[in-house]
């Protein structure tokens, strides 16, 4: 029976299990009252037995059958090794889906699930749950590398560069399309297989060679189906909205073109959408929060507005940045350029000598940046390390950066006192050659000058939030929930083997109680791990149409309002303020918000988290890139993490590798759950958290995007070792599973190994048949 007349008989027999005729009956009772043909009944039979397997269909008294509990419908999020988690709206936790329980579906797809066994809601472990059904595909192509085969290649596979995807895509004759060996394709799915075969599908699209400069990030933009090309009419909208500012839009706006602002962006930005401005009376500041007023340009739903809806957000990779909106907005109308008229929505906030916000005004208002200003510059300025020159250029803005600077420490002590969350992760800057290759790998920590306007936006949105939450409008709010439980407990339980403990009350932790254990363990050697495993903890944040609150920032009332050029929450934030500020704010309005706000809030979400994993893709992509050109280089590194099948190192450029226990030389190693150590059976020799540590590089796989070292000196190791891959990590690790741990590897030959690897496997052939003709002789 093929498996889609299988799905429709159990859909069939579900629908009348659940109907008010059905009456519990026997088997054979069932197969009479369906009018099964004799023929047919041992194949039914099947059917049942597996419904009965998946629980859809219990066997009560008599043997009589009875519906199962009632199958739920969810998204199905997968992971390496082909197994993944379901996603049910309105259920805080999920459901995790083995390989065997997976049918074929991806990432992505709405399943149909039956609970196969429930958690004991201790230890971190889930419900878990069994996919009966695909009802939506969400994945229609993939990218990937083309592999010809057949005679004179006359079909051909293509291997997934997305390792969730556990199996290769089948590309029969004819639809290879002029496709070569090694080329980056796209692949449209014309079958999505099942247990017996492979997924087929069409080449759509020819991206390039495997290993041509750009080629790697186009592709992993295809595969996250990030629109590039903006459409035609799209962008001759854009070209005829992208005037100067006339007299006609200066009307009626607060005219703040004499105050002293200047806007402080990287050093490549172009897309400048906030400005700043201070002045002290007494002991009052007067800060003001200019933001870039793209609404007047991007009118509501306009084909800007939809395409800028669509896109959700602009992305940043590489060596690329991808906008929500065209060239001649991000660029040129909204960007905040020096000494030109800008149209604004300004927030403008009194705040007292404490730091609290005492009056605030929101209004649309006209400005004229007095200068762009770097990051770098204005930190320069203020720890007295600029040139003379810039000194002297900045000479009257100088006492307002000074301003702001102490400004920025007042609002930092106020955020900590109320309990807010400070992760200081630093970020990883790429540099690439003119071809895209990477030359460096560069860490970015913050500073002065980055956390002033880091203070200032996060003020700004704060008021800007609670300001909208008391007029009672419909708005789009930045959320981030209490942790879940589970997860705190089961870090609380981590870290009170380190020494370390956290205080939960009425089943809930307040974030003051992990912003004391970061700053418990700040300068300590397991510092970085146990801020890695405090985020992960915690939910990922999200847009909301309630005011649910942001327990990171330790406040009710946040928003997004400071970025309106690429995020799309801020732009249509903005177009609700000015409905409210200029008296349109109409019931008509409000419904029409109702309507569409909810949705918004979703899209965003997921174009955000969809900006997220494709930054994160490229960067790894990269920093892979850059180690295998040092692959044989000794490095200083750091004891970021240990486990049970590996220590992790960390060198100062944010590069992460793992050493494998067991392929440490010397000693058996066990790994010590106690205390986070792994320590050898023999000579007793540890290795711990934070531990200094020299490591050598021994393999840089871009396929899998995994780096992996050895401790210095022992090298010469690896070389009798045919085979390197990770063990699978169990998964009752998952919740405190690093998002780039190995789950399944690939096998792959190092460079220490070549010429070694078939000598070694032709001993090991010659041992074996020797052990099977004794084995013989013996009988």
């Amino acid at each position: 029976m093929k498996l889609e007349e299988k799905e429709e008989k159990k859909k069939l027999i579900r629908e009348l299990m659940n109907s008010d005729l059905y009456a519990p009956m026997k088997v054979k009772e069932l197969g009479a009252f369906m009018q099964v043909p004799k023929s047919a009944r041992r194949e039914f039979r099947l059917v049942l037995e597996e419904m009965m397997a998946d629980g859809s269909v219990r066997v009560g008294a008599k043997g009589k059958l009875y519906p199962g509990e009632q199958n739920i419908i969810g998204i199905y999020e997968a992971h390496s090794g082909n197994f993944g988690f379901v996603l049910v709206e309105g259920r805080e936790n999920d459901f995790f889906v083995s390989s065997d329980d997976a049918l074929n579906a991806m990432n992505g797809d709405t399943v149909e699930i039956v609970r196969i066994k429930s958690s004991s809601g201790r230890g971190g472990h889930k419900d878990e749950a069994k996919i009966v059904r695909i009802v939506e595909r969400a994945v229609t192509e993939i990218v990937g590398t083309y592999k010809p085969a057949g005679k004179n290649g006359s079909y051909g596979f293509v291997i997934p560069d997305d390792d969730r995807i556990g199996k290769d895509v089948f590309v029969q004759q004819g639809r290879a399309h002029g496709a070569v060996e090694n080329d980056k394709v796209v692949v449209r799915f014309v079958s999505y297989g099942d247990d017996t075969h492979k997924p087929e599908g069409e080449i759509t699209e020819i991206i390039g060679h495997k290993g041509d400069p750009g080629v790697d990030i186009v592709s992993v933009v295809r595969s996250y189906n990030i629109p590039e090309e903006f459409p035609q009419n799209v962008l001759e909208q854009a070209e005829r909205v992208a005037k100067p500012v006339s007299d006609a839009d200066r009307a009626g706006r607060k005219d703040l073109r004499d105050i002293m602002m200047v806007t402080i962006d990287g050093e490549d930005a172009k897309d400048l959408d906030d400005a700043v401005s201070l002045w002290k009376e007494g002991d009052l500041y007067h800060l003001g929060v200019h933001i870039a007023d793209v609404t007047n340009y991007v009118q509501e739903r306009s084909a800007l507005d939809r395409e800028a809806l669509k896109r959700g957000t602009s992305v940043y990779l590489a060596d690329r940045v991808i906008p929500m909106l065209p060239q001649a907005l991000s660029n040129g109308s909204c960007s905040l350029n020096q000494r030109e008229d800008r149209l604004a929505l300004s927030c403008l906030m009194t705040v007292d000598p404490n730091g609290k916000i005492i009056d605030s005004e929101i209004c649309e208002s006209v400005i004229n940046v007095d200068r762009r200003m770097s990051y770098t510059e204005v930190k320069d300025l203020l720890e007295g390390t600029a040139s003379e020159e810039l000194q002297e250029e900045c000479s009257e803005l100088f006492p307002m950066f000074q301003e702001m600077a102490a400004l920025s420490k007042i609002f930092r002590a106020r955020r900590h006192k109320r309990g807010a969350i400070d992760f200081d992760f630093p970020e990883a800057r790429i540099v690439l050659d003119e071809e895209g290759h990477p030359i460096g790998v560069q860490p970015r920590y913050a500073n002065v000058a980055t956390k002033l306007i880091e203070d200032f936006m996060l003020a700004a949105n704060e008021t800007v939030a609670e300001t909208c939450c008391f007029s009672e409008i419909p708005f789009v709010y930045r959320s981030h929930e209490t942790p879940d439980m589970e997860k705190i407990t089961s870090l609380r339980d981590f870290i009170a083997n380190l020494g370390y403990q956290i205080k939960i009350t009425r089943d809930e932790v307040h974030p003051v109680e992990l912003q004391k254990l970061l700053d418990k363990v700040s300068g300590t050697p397991e510092e970085a791990l146990i801020s890695k495993l405090t985020l992960r903890s915690m939910k990922q944040a999200r847009y909301t149409i309630d005011p649910i609150g942001h327990f990171g920032l330790a406040c009710q009332y946040y928003c997004h309002f400071t970025s309106p050029i690429r995020r799309y929450p801020d732009l249509q934030i903005h177009r609700i303020i000015k409905d409210q500020l200029r008296g349109r704010m109409t019931n008509e309005r409000v419904q029409h918000y109702d309507k569409i706000l909810e949705e918004v809030a979703k899209h965003s979400s997921e174009m955000e988290r969809r900006a997220d994993e494709a930054e994160r893709d490229v960067e790894k992509m990269k920093k892979v890139e850059y180690m295998e050109q040092h692959v044989g280089e000794t490095f200083d590194g750091v004891i970021s993490g240990v486990t049970k099948w590996g220590i992790y190192v960390e060198l100062p450029d944010t590069i992460e590798g793992m050493i494998r226990l067991s392929d440490i030389p010397g000693d058996f190693y066990v790994y010590n759950e106690v205390l986070f150590q792994a320590e050898g059976h023999n000579t007793g020799t540890v290795y711990r958290l934070g531990q200094p540590i020299k490591v050598t590089v021994i393999a840089a796989d871009r396929e899998t995007s995994q780096i992996d070292f050895a401790i210095a000196g022992t090298e010469d190791a690896y070389l009798i070792n045919d085979r390197y891959s990770r063990p699978y990590m169990e998964d009752e690790d998952f919740e405190f599973r690093r998002e780039d741990d190995p789950v399944q590897h690939k096998e792959k030959k190092h460079p220490y190994r070549a010429g070694h690897i078939k000598k070694n496997k032709k001993k090991s052939d010659k041992k074996k048949k020797g052990k099977e003709k004794r084995k013989h002789a013996r009988k």
